[in-house]
């Protein structure tokens, strides 16, 4: 399309029958708009086509109309996580049709990652952050709000902070997979965790451990760094102990399906003599044999969510404390009653 055909916001206005002062609050994110006038005036503009001229905005308000998501782990260990490129889909979902860019980087925890920041704010090159593995004692939080920049914490920090926070009970899952192997009979369960730094791993584990101790189960607990590789590492010594576990909750998927795999490796049938359940329900997972069991979350959907919510606080919306819906267990075949 041509600038002169270029499609405005007065357009966008008259196809989703409101004014042109609303449309310019959705599509950049401020408050004060109802969900369904905003998916109105969100679908009007997919519809026609409308993109906007960041360039101009720009100079006009000043503002960069990008924001950050800074991944404090392995490279490796992002590029095989599936979460974050079902997170970032959710992102782009809302930052598509409000002219936002996501700045994307990967960083050292610490320093590297302190340096990152200092350098996206002293360039202006973003209006706001989203905080992802939220760790005891989190220092970015005192950090970006020194910065100045906008921000939204995924997970409620255990440090005071202004920033708004888009939560899921990642212990609910937990609970769900315990107290279903439970019910099929398993006594003896194990949970490789994910990093006890992160909030979400501390949470995990501290669910896995009262809902073991709730239901009479031997438990123990294997900490890791979420990756497929150390997800292995984990399972070959679980399997290698005096008394094996008759079960494995796993943090993630990848790990889930690297301990498939280290099982089928042993000659072990799963789940007769492993059962296995993992965290995010991933696509590939569904697809193995057997099919895994694993705790379903909306990556996606609190992409979305946080993205909706950054843009509101750049917009100037006061901080506040977003749950999302509880995750939910998928049974397939990776789990099963354990050999008498």
């Amino acid at each position: 399309m041509t600038q002169q055909t270029r499609p405005t916001i007065a357009d966008v206005a008259r196809r989703a029958g409101v004014s042109k002062g609303l449309v310019s609050f959705a599509l950049n994110g401020r408050a004060g708009v109802a969900p369904d006038t905003r998916e109105r005036i969100l679908s009007a503009a997919a519809e026609l086509g409308w993109s906007p001229n960041l360039r101009a905005r720009s100079l006009s308000v000043g503002r960069a109309f990008a924001c950050g998501l800074v991944i404090g782990r392995s490279p490796d260990v992002i590029a095989a996580d599936p979460f974050f490129p079902s997170f970032i889909a959710g992102v782009e979902d809302e930052f598509s049709v409000s002219g936002q860019v996501l700045v994307l980087a990967a960083a050292t925890p610490g320093r590297q990652e302190a340096e990152t920041y200092r350098g996206l704010a002293a360039d202006k090159r973003v209006d706001g952050v989203i905080l992802s593995d939220l760790r005891t004692d989190d220092e970015r939080i005192a950090l970006i709000a020194e910065l100045g920049l906008a921000a939204v914490t995924l997970g409620v920090p255990d440090v005071a902070s202004p920033f708004t926070s888009i939560s899921v009970d990642d212990g609910a899952g937990i609970r769900l997979a315990v107290d279903h192997l439970a019910d099929l009979g398993h006594t003896d369960i194990a949970h490789a965790a994910g990093p006890f730094s992160m909030l979400h791993g501390q949470h995990r584990s501290a669910a896995f451990t009262a809902a073991a101790r709730a239901r009479g189960i031997r438990s123990r607990i294997i900490e890791t760094d979420f990756s497929a590789a150390d997800g292995a590492r984990a399972t070959e010594e679980l399997l290698d102990a005096a008394t094996p576990p008759t079960a494995i909750v796993y943090s993630n998927d990848n790990m889930a399906i690297a301990g498939l795999g280290v099982a089928q490796r042993r000659g072990l049938d799963v789940p007769r003599d492993l059962s296995i359940t993992g965290f995010d329900d991933t696509e590939i997972g569904r697809h193995l044999h057997p099919a895994i069991t694993s705790v379903s979350t909306d990556a996606r959907g609190w992409g979305a969510a946080a993205a909706r919510a950054l843009l509101e606080a750049i917009a100037g919306a006061e901080a506040g404390a977003i749950d999302l819906a509880d995750p939910r267990l998928v049974v397939r075949a990776s789990t099963g009653a354990p050999r008498a």
